[in-house]
């Protein structure tokens, strides 16, 4: 059964764990009729030749000898076709030996195609499927099985099979348009998502709706499939076509969320979904994030439940829905919210992306000065969490300066934004934080005093160069003309190794000296040649903003975060904060406005 194994120099090879001269002793382990002996063999094998999707040297010399196993061996057939299928998918230099070594082995291991195991014929065709070109000479085998089979899972996993291997439309469409009928849903499903997957869009409904019932019919979770890259998921495909997944949304299949993620305006035609679905914090803190793109201002009595909970996460939650959506009564619902839960209100994280005290602070950035209510009690009962949000209600802010003084760093913007306003106590303490290093009382204080010769010392100060260059640039940013002592240092930071660094100190630059012509470029340069934008690009339109300025090598750039149907600017997942990609938009077609 192992015959030419000890031909081979194994310790030559390696593995996951180093020289694969174990090898040999796993592989006659894993032939063992003792279970007790072969099943650790076996574990080791998987481990050491396809550790979590990585194959070695190792792997490809040790194919032929698990086919032999699987094929001869005492038992565990179907781990070892999930080794021989896990090896021709796995990833490494060495994938394309590894793939002809499987494929190599496939004709011998025809028989199990018909193994009285369900299971072993389900792998035994992944294995095939996923050899891709390797495995054309095993259509004909393919076609007999799908004849011959009778269970309606391998049944449907040869049709997927057949459809990624089978490509001509005379045969392979032919099938699956005939199987859209067939008794079983998982067939049907299996035909429906072979057809969508090369169908033009927009994709066809008639085929959209039998995708859909096949589903229905018989569900199935498709996170994890056994496929080669050229399949797609049915709930992947359908996310192509945004009318096909807004289809699937209103028959029951929880893609509301990715929509919004994936396509722009559509939060109108989900939220009623995403709402009638919610359950707890983290599904109210999407309706959240997809009611900030709406206008509201519509009651919303499917909140009353949830303002009601047992549970805070979902009533501070529920206050932040109130909030988004702008529903009436919602400020009384936050003064309420500060009242009865004030430490939740506060100091709540409602997911892991999201900041403490949101739902109060939403309330000023949503309501602006009609929020004064609320940001009267933030300033009557000062918390770190939400004292930032004091910026915009300086009077406010005025009256509390020793309590901001005592919140500090926290409180560092506000005092910033008061100015000179903040009286000398305020100075006082931003000088000796500024003193002992601390980059934003330092600017903070340029801000109260004027007095910039503080935060220069801080970015000199600090030890690492790296450190001390990045600091450069948002004092420069921050400061402009009265950070000239820093240009050395932001210059340097325009030879970083990343685009979104070179561009924020290009911009620094501007801010300092007001030259454009060797600083627009570097920043046209970052939107231009970025394939998916992320919220850094956000700067890189605002500076371009400020200098009324678009290259023309940044303006397809620009047009396409401005028209784009699809969202271009990637947001963190459930925030409960408008999404960035809106404020890109905005910010695109302002500067498309502004420079003609």
């Amino acid at each position: 059964m192992l015959d030419g194994i000890d031909d081979i120099d194994w310790s030559a090879l390696t593995h996951a764990y180093g020289p694969a001269d174990d090898i040999p002793a796993l592989l006659r382990a894993a032939g063992s009729p003792d279970a007790a002996r072969r099943d650790p063999a076996l574990d080791e094998l998987i481990s050491s030749l396809c550790h979590q999707g990585s194959i070695y040297p190792a792997t490809a010399a040790a194919v032929p000898f698990i086919a032999r196993l699987a094929l001869e061996g005492p038992g565990d057939r179907l781990r070892l076709m999930w080794l021989l299928h896990g090896a021709a998918e796995g990833s490494g230099p060495e994938y394309q030996e590894v793939r002809r070594a499987v494929a190599v082995a496939l004709p011998a291991l025809l028989g199990l195609a018909a193994d009285e195991d369900p299971a072993v014929r389900r792998a035994m065709v992944w294995t095939v499927a996923v050899c891709e070109d390797a495995s054309l000479p095993l259509l004909p085998l393919l076609r007999a099985r799908l004849a011959e089979e009778r269970d309606a899972d391998v049944r449907a996993d040869l049709v997927t099979a057949l459809g990624l291997l089978d490509v001509s439309p005379e045969s392979g469409g032919a099938r699956a348009r005939v199987l859209l009928a067939a008794p079983e849903p998982p067939v049907r499903r299996a035909a429906a998502t072979d057809l969508l997957r090369t169908a033009p869009l927009p994709l066809p409904p008639d085929l959209v709706e039998a995708a859909l019932d096949a589903h229905q019919a018989a569900p199935t979770d498709e996170t994890h499939h056994p496929w080669p890259d050229s399949y797609r998921p049915l709930m992947d495909r359908l996310m192509d076509d945004p009318d096909a997944a807004l289809r699937a949304v209103t028959r029951g299949l929880p893609l509301a969320w990715e929509l919004t993620e994936v396509w722009r305006d559509r939060e109108g035609d989900v939220l009623p979904w995403l709402a009638a679905a919610a359950v707890d914090a983290r599904d109210l803190c999407q309706v959240a994030t997809v009611g900030a793109a709406l206008a509201g201002g519509e009651p919303a009595p499917w909140l009353a439940p949830h303002l009601a909970s047992d549970d805070p996460s979902v009533r501070v939650a529920a206050t932040l829905v109130a909030v988004r959506l702008r529903v009436p009564g919602a400020i009384g619902l936050v003064l309420r919210l500060m009242d009865e839960l004030p430490e939740e209100s506060a100091t709540l994280q409602l997911t892991p992306m999201s900041s403490p005290g949101m739902a109060v602070t939403a309330a000023l950035e949503v309501f602006g000065a009609a929020a004064e209510p609320v940001a009267r009690r933030i300033a009557d009962r000062p918390r770190t969490e939400w004292v930032d949000a004091l910026r915009d209600f300086p009077a406010l802010a005025a009256g509390h300066v020793d309590e901001l003084v005592r919140l500090l760093p926290a409180s560092a913007g506000v005092l910033a934004a008061l100015g000179p306003a903040a009286g000398p106590g305020a100075a006082r303490a931003l000088r000796v934080r500024a003193e002992a290093g601390d980059l934003a009382a330092a600017l903070a204080l340029a801000r109260v005093t004027d007095e910039t010769g503080p935060a220069l010392d801080v970015v000199r100060g600090l030890p690492d160069p790296l450190a001390r260059r990045t600091a450069a640039v948002e004092v420069a940013a921050e400061l402009g003309p009265p950070a000239a002592q820093l240009l050395p240092l932001v210059a340097e930071r325009l030879t970083a190794p990343n685009r979104d660094s070179r561009a924020d100190a290009a911009a620094a630059i501007w801010r300092v000296t007001g030259r454009t012509h060797d600083t627009a470029p570097v920043i046209a340069d970052q939107l231009a040649r970025s394939s998916r934008a992320n919220q850094p690009h956000l700067g890189a339109l605002r500076a371009l903003t400020a200098m009324r300025l678009l290259p023309a090598v940044a303006r397809t750039a620009v047009e396409h975060i401005a028209f784009s149907p699809r969202r271009v600017v990637s947001g963190s997942p459930c925030v409960a904060t408008p999404h960035p990609d809106l404020t890109a938009r905005e910010l695109a077609r302002g500067l498309l406005a502004l420079t003609g």
